[in-house]
């Protein structure tokens, strides 16, 4: 199973100098995705965001400026919002990247979950799920074919053109993002595209139905099982002992929950919530490296997941703790994790044999 971090590059909407807020967020975001790399991490996702809490309008960029400070770990975004963008510039966007960063480049395609892209780049919110839907196929389209004619609805048509440039890998990775939509999910398992499942609430356990609608969607659409692929993508941080990161992380996850939660309704959160979400089941993974780690590994035991992605970097953080936890994941939590899942996977087929 791959580990890595996702995050959308929180800053401060309230910042007198947004310029220089935002360049100081860039800088420390590069040295966290460095180490993410140094310290072994499988892959790093930066969301896409139009609003001034978030400094990532433009994952390919901000991730082609890390492709040249790391080496190894994988570079995807998370999510692009397909739906208010154009397929064949976001294609163009991610195979230079993966140029760029030697054949590491994915993209994790979403409808999204915010709505500012829409007026801003002149969308109907009417037309939500066409636009991704139709998105999608052509972008479908332009990775498995470098000649494309394609005829839609919601944009112009394409008559055999070529799209350039072409990248590394001899498929350019595209996941499907969904939050709790089951009719997004079953799509991602009949086009057998990999699915990353967002869980900002709740018990964890209670989003395995979308991981076997998923597999199901797939096989009853004769896709080879080996593209199934999922990851389970989460709030969560690791610190020296598990009271020094619930500390930690409290108030600045709280003050994004509680942000979001007064633009769509939502109650407010306390730390008797957020404790209980820490707990064995809950949704949030926070703690000392080894409390993390037996999480995760109960995790897989229900999804049996691919990638375990964990969105630290979340609102006011500071970016020392930032750095620690990133440390702490990549050498303490990866190698208990791999260690067990390696011997679990060897048990497996020992006694298949």
């Amino acid at each position: 199973m791959e580990l890595g971090l996702h995050t959308f590059g929180d800053m401060d909407a309230n910042a007198p100098d947004k310029g220089a807020e935002g360049a100081r967020r860039l800088k420390n975001l590069l040295e966290e995705i460095e180490l993410a790399d140094q310290v072994g991490l499988d892959v790093f996702g930066l969301g896409e965001h139009h609003r001034p809490d978030y400094v990532i309008s433009s994952p390919a960029t901000v991730l082609a400026a890390a492709a040249a400070r790391t080496k190894r770990i994988r570079l995807t975004s998370a999510v692009s919002v397909l739906s208010s963008d154009d397929p064949v510039r976001v294609f163009q966007e991610f195979a230079t990247l993966d140029l760029i960063s030697g054949g590491r480049a994915e993209i994790m395609a979403g409808r999204g979950s915010f709505i500012e892209s829409f007026p801003l780049f002149g969308y109907d919110l009417g037309d939500y799920d066409d636009l991704f839907t139709e998105k999608l196929e052509l972008l479908l389209a332009i990775r498995d074919q470098e000649v494309v004619t394609w005829q839609g609805q919601m944009r112009p048509a394409i008559n055999g053109r070529g799209v350039y440039p072409r990248p590394l890998q001899e498929q350019l990775p595209v996941w499907i993002a969904v939050g709790g939509t089951p009719q997004s999910v079953a799509r991602a398992g009949a086009l057998g595209l990999p699915l990353a499942i967002a869980i900002i609430g709740g018990e964890y356990p209670r989003f395995k139905p979308f991981a076997d609608l998923y597999r199901q969607s797939g096989e009853r659409a004769g896709v080879d099982p080996g593209k199934l692929k999922t990851s389970i993508n989460v709030h969560g941080f690791i610190a020296d002992s598990t009271e020094a990161a619930a500390d930690q992380f409290y108030g600045p996850q709280a003050e994004v929950m509680n942000r979001i939660g007064r633009e769509r309704g939502w109650g407010p959160t306390s730390r008797a919530h957020f404790d209980q979400a820490r707990g064995p089941l809950g949704n949030l993974f926070v703690g000392e490296p080894e409390l993390v780690a037996e999480k995760i590994i109960a995790a897989h035991g229900v999804f049996k997941m691919d990638r375990f992605l964990l969105q630290m970097a979340i609102g006011p953080m500071p970016h020392d703790q930032i750095m620690r936890g990133i440390e702490l994941y990549g050498t303490k939590v990866a190698p208990i994790v791999r260690k067990e899942l390696t011997g679990s996977a060897e048990r497996a087929t020992s006694q298949a044999e």
